[in-house]
């Protein structure tokens, strides 16, 4: 299973500049949905589960498995062969009698012989190895349709995190435009006061940087919401990768309701990955029984049907015509191959280690799902501090910029209190979407993440 979750939003979240603001609309293009149309999570999943290629490719590897897995394939079927067939000799024939030494000779004799017929084969018994093998298949069916699934999880799981991303970058885009907006109203009032004599040179020279780097900080947030909407068409197969799209929602809404014990459960009960060890086992123990197979006799079945035509250049009889049925049972035993226990005991160690992998997964889920667990909890509680942190970092700037407007707060102690309020947006913001990104990763490790499609 990708672990693709937590650590590239954390990267993600860490990253300075913000991005771009959602766009209400944009430029036609061809594609299974209007450019306009306001995209919901579930509308981008479902365009996404219909067009992405991972997903179409792994569907179609599905049904290979699924055609494979027949009675023809595993040979529980008999084979049937139709032939024909014709062959002409032309001699010139010398004989010496053995008791008088008398000779004889014929010259140009044309023997001709023709043939049809069906011929069927059937394998009745060879140790329970075609019974085997079918069962065999019937486990590789199923190991492709969860395969499919796997990628089905992971790419909802990917595209779900890139739709909260690009909400993200957005966000932090139109926090950045209301520090342009703050430091625009700080400098005009600095350059008024400059005017008057109120403020030095430097109030001014210093104003203006503050402005500058809030402006550049805007600017290079949009190419980080660029690159997420062109991975959002990417997930989504559109051939216009540059496509704008508008998306619905603008906040991330984060589910504070899970739960442990259930969590738990369905990722032992459910998980894809668990689930497709367990048939990797399954197929070891197949494979095993195969091998076995041979330590038992065989029962082969032949008949056939079919008419044969000979015309003859000498001799007593000038033709010969037959029609008729025919069969056979041949039974058989190996007796020796030379590697027959040596497989089987490699076989078995495939099982053990089939299971070991199995187990070592489990473990390794129930550690992602424990480490998810308490990110989640933790990020949870950071969002309700960080919301009473952003309502006092609010007055503090209200309180800060009024005094400043009369001349009563230096342009340094400003410049603090609009950068505490811009910080406390920005980690209320990392906070929502690490939960939200901890989420996700939850309900897919515990094979529910096709939740996000209701």
């Amino acid at each position: 299973m990708k672990r693709i979750i937590l650590t590239f939003g954390l990267l993600g979240a860490c990253l300075t500049a913000p991005a771009q603001e959602l766009p209400a609309q944009g430029a036609a293009a061809s594609g299974a949905y209007a450019e306009s149309e306001p995209l919901t999570l579930r509308r981008c999943l479902e365009i996404g589960l219909e067009r992405n290629y991972d997903v179409r490719i792994v569907r179609n590897d599905e049904r290979i498995s699924d055609n494979n897995a027949t009675a023809a394939n595993a040979g529980m079927l008999p084979t049937a062969d139709l032939s024909a067939g014709y062959t002409g000799t032309w001699d010139n024939s010398r004989t010496t009698a053995l008791r008088d030494g008398g000779e004889s000779s014929e010259t140009n004799v044309y023997d001709q012989t023709a043939s049809v017929g069906v011929a069927v084969n059937w394998t009745l018994f060879d140790g329970f190895r075609i019974r085997t093998n079918y069962r065999r298949l019937k486990e590789l069916q199923e190991m492709g349709a969860l395969q499919t699934r796997i990628t089905i999880e992971d790419f909802m799981a990917s595209l779900t995190a890139e739709y909260y991303n690009y909400i993200q970058q957005t966000l932090r885009l139109q926090n950045f435009r209301y520090a342009v907006a703050l430091s625009r109203e700080r400098l005009r009032i600095t350059e008024e006061r400059f005017r008057v004599g109120s403020f030095s040179r430097l109030d001014l020279l210093q104003a203006r940087v503050d402005f500058n780097a809030d402006s550049s900080q805007y600017m290079s947030q949009q190419e980080v919401v660029t690159a997420s909407r062109i991975r959002i068409n990417e997930l989504l197969a559109n051939e216009n990768l540059n496509r704008q799209i508008a998306i619905q929602d603008s906040a991330i809404r984060v589910n504070a309701a899970l739960d442990w014990d259930r969590l738990l459960e369905r990722t032992l009960a459910t998980n894809a990955s668990l689930l497709l060890a367990g048939h990797d086992t399954s197929v070891a123990e197949l494979d095993l029984k195969i091998i076995q197979a041979r330590n038992y006799p065989y029962v082969n079945l032949s008949t056939g049907y079919g008419y044969a035509y000979n015309h003859y250049g000498t001799g007593t009889n000038r033709s010969r015509g037959t029609l008729g049925l025919n069969a056979g049972v041949s039974v058989g035993f190996t007796l020796f191959d030379g590697n027959r226990r040596r497989e089987q005991r490699n076989a078995r160690i495939s099982i053990e280690n089939a299971e070991l992998t199995r187990q070592q997964l489990e473990q390794s889920l129930r550690a992602d799902l424990s480490n998810f667990w308490q990110a989640y909890r933790n990020n949870l509680e950071v969002i309700v501090l960080e919301k009473e942190n952003l309502v006092a970092a609010r007055e503090n700037y209200e309180i800060a910029m009024e005094r400043y407007r009369l001349g009563d707060l230096p342009g340094i102690e400003m410049r603090e209190a609009q950068k505490s309020l811009l910080d406390a947006e920005e980690r209320i913001l990392t906070a929502q979407y690490n939960t939200k990104l901890c989420e996700i990763s939850l309900q897919q490790i515990s094979g529910n993440v096709m939740i996000y499609l209701e």
